[in-house]
């Protein structure tokens, strides 16, 4: 079996992009990990709010991962510390090394990450920073890298202003879409009411929108960054 490592910038970004996917390989045996980069709050808060309101809504959204991991089925989750909507200000190849310890560490032969053209600039940080620590170099691990979508990011960048998200790697996820739902709960603090994109009607309809394109009852979107087929490299 394979082992897939997920790199998201955002706690909630695994589950909204391939939560789908993610609880599809582990019910296939594969070992599923999620390296999160931001804690996804530090950036919401103005001048004069207490530390300590800060530190406990860290708290629950460190629990809404754990959470929703478990429910996923996830071998393993990382955090890093990363400033939350400020990852720009970090020098690229910091977060790339970062990522290159836990490539390092877990050998993942699947890595799947955001999409270049979101919306949102630790996204593409997050995307950059992937690349940069998946170079196709002789013995890397990394086989497959794939990019997936997050509702209210990904579509809602403006035509031409980036790279369009256009998948061509799907994953059939019927019968793993309540999972996915059901670890979105865990995040319930970050859904919204129909019809913005992050509420759970509208996540049901994508998936099932992007299943109904390929002939399945439900289906996560992904772009195929590299994908090698035959043994591993080996190192000489």
């Amino acid at each position: 079996m394979s082992t897939v490592l997920v790199v998201v910038a955002h706690p909630d970004d695994e589950v909204l992009g391939c939560g789908g996917t993610i609880a599809r390989y582990a019910r296939d045996g594969h070992a599923v990990h999620v390296l999160v980069l931001a804690d996804g709050v530090g950036a919401r808060y103005a001048a004069g709010v207490t530390d300590s309101a800060r530190t406990e809504e860290r708290g629950r959204r460190t629990d809404a991962l754990q959470r929703a991991a478990a429910i996923l089925g996830v071998s393993g989750v990382e955090t890093a510390d990363f400033p939350d909507n400020a990852m720009d200000t970090v020098p690229l190849l910091h977060v790339a090394q970062r990522i290159e310890q836990s490539i390092a560490r877990l050998t993942p032969h699947i890595v799947l990450t955001h999409h270049a053209g979101d919306v949102n600039q630790d996204h593409r940080q997050t995307h950059d920073a992937v690349v940069a620590a998946c170079r196709p170099q002789p013995g890397h691990s990394v086989r497959t890298l794939l990019t997936f979508e997050v509702a209210s990011s990904t579509e809602w960048q403006l035509p031409g202003t980036r790279a369009a998200f256009e998948p061509n790697w799907f994953v059939d996820t019927t019968d793993t879409l309540e999972l996915q739902l059901a670890a979105l709960e865990a995040y319930a603090e970050e859904l919204r009411e129909w019809p913005h994109p992050r509420s759970v009607r509208a996540l049901r309809a994508r998936a099932e929108w992007r299943g109904a394109t390929v002939g399945c009852a439900a289906a996560e979107a992904f772009m195929v960054g590299r994908h090698i087929v035959g043994r591993p490299i080996v190192r000489a």
